[in-house]
């Protein structure tokens, strides 16, 4: 019985996180992008690699939205975003 409970308790904590985690992921719209692109073109010069990589996931995510591809979009915004902050 025990067993049972901490796999279900587990489980739940697995499924809520996963809840969260998708929460957390940009939404695939004007607005967003614009965010991101204008952060992307604040960044200063020594980040030359992490720009290039964010302007690659905001193509990316653009192509995606005109398909209306939304989850490939949001991938795209959030991979930019993560490009941005390494460094």
């Amino acid at each position: 019985m025990i067993k049972t409970v901490l796999v279900s308790a587990g489980l739940a904590i697995g499924f809520i996180h996963s809840a969260a985690a998708m929460d957390t992921m940009m939404k695939c719209d004007n607005a967003s992008m614009m965010k991101v692109q204008s952060e992307m073109e604040a960044m200063d010069s020594s980040m030359k690699t992490q720009k290039t990589m964010a302007m690659k996931e905001i193509d990316m995510a653009k192509k995606a939205m005109e398909a209306n591809k939304s989850k490939d979009c949001m991938m795209h915004l959030d991979s930019a975003m993560k490009a941005m902050k390494k460094g």
